[in-house]
């Protein structure tokens, strides 16, 4: 995999990336993609104008499987779900159940038929702005956020997840270092019992602890 470098000055723009709005005018092109987790093959179904539209990126992979398993608790949330591959491997593999989140529409279709494809059980998907439908609370809240949404999309994200975990609950996330990653465990740590489970090629997998 060929990691691109972009400014960090870019990563933190105001300014919303294609896969974090609903463009009706961009052109679908769905393409079939397969990969392997825990020694098992999955199907994911992506799309123009979604994250990773090429197939399960490092980052995500890298969260899902460094997730601690004492930690893997249903009902979990993801969190900007995209077409549904956080959630469909917990799911497959621990058999974890909860919910999954977009504001991409296109994503959230993709990730209903992935779910579909994969023959999963005990998934609900549906469309949420981070946490505005969000009523209930949840032992594990995950999310690969969307970078280039903008700085404070991403802080609601990570900050308001507090709100909707359980006592014990566990926030995990994943982030470059070239996207703040320094400064964004920081602060962090000034709201949740924090702690760093790898870093790997540049990435960072985060704990939150509420």
């Amino acid at each position: 995999m060929i990691d691109l470098v972009i400014p960090f000055s870019f990563l933190w723009s105001d300014e919303m990336s294609q896969y974090f709005e609903n463009d009706s005018s961009l052109k679908s092109n769905i393409q079939k993609t397969t990969t392997e987790v825990f020694h098992q093959e999955f199907t994911f179904f992506t799309d123009s104008g979604v994250f990773a539209k090429k197939g399960l990126d490092f980052g995500s992979r890298l969260l899902i499987e460094n997730i601690q398993k004492e930690d893997i608790k249903s009902p979990f949330l993801d969190v900007g779900c995209g077409v549904g591959v956080l959630g469909i491997i917990l799911n497959k593999i621990y058999q974890a159940t909860g919910d999954m989140i977009d504001i991409n529409l296109r994503a959230l279709h993709l990730a209903k038929r992935n779910v579909k494809e994969n023959a999963c059980d005990g998934l609900t998907i549906f469309e949420s702005d981070c946490y505005q439908q969000i009523t209930g609370k949840y032992p594990l809240i995950m999310t690969n956020p969307p970078i280039r949404a903008g700085k404070r999309k991403v802080y609601e994200i990570l900050e308001q997840a507090k709100e909707h975990l359980t006592p014990d609950g566990t926030l995990y996330f994943v982030i470059r270092k070239e996207q703040g990653a320094k400064t964004m465990i920081s602060d962090m740590e000034k709201i949740y019992h924090t702690s760093i489970i790898i870093r790997k090629k540049g990435f960072f997998i985060v704990k939150c602890k509420n």
